[in-house]
């Protein structure tokens, strides 16, 4: 199954920190997905810091199409409201419907998407 990574994984993993070989084991068996929203959170960033090869292998990353099903939005929000899941912003909602859509593993360090997986058919990494 492919992997989406979101951009809490690829920022640590830029950064150099510690206890990534679980990416660099995804990026080798060729696993890795990402959508345009999240390269549209790092690539300003790479950009700025003229990392332009980086730029340019990042967009060369699988891109399963990203189709946004707005009614599909609004619940996952009613959904998360109704739990107690508050300050889940409309992009990480997007990047969990965009997994569940294609039938991707989430791979993320952020917490309120394990929160939202105990309530939607989110497979997290």
């Amino acid at each position: 199954m492919s992997v989406l990574v979101d951009s809490s994984i690829w920022i640590e993993y830029f950064r150099g920190s510690r206890g990534h070989d679980e990416l660099d084991l995804l990026i080798e068996e060729d696993l890795v997905v990402v959508n345009d929203l999240i390269l549209a959170e790092l690539i300003p960033a790479l950009h700025l810091r003229r990392q332009r090869k980086l730029i340019g292998l990042m967009r060369e990353i699988a891109r399963p199409p990203l189709d946004t099903d707005w009614d599909d939005i609004v619940q996952m929000q009613i959904l998360c409201l109704r739990h107690g899941i508050n300050k889940v912003g409309i992009p990480d909602l997007m990047i969990a419907q965009h997994a569940i859509q294609n039938g991707l593993e989430l791979y993320s360090q952020d917490k309120h998407f394990a929160l939202l997986a105990r309530h939607v058919p989110l497979v997290l990494h």
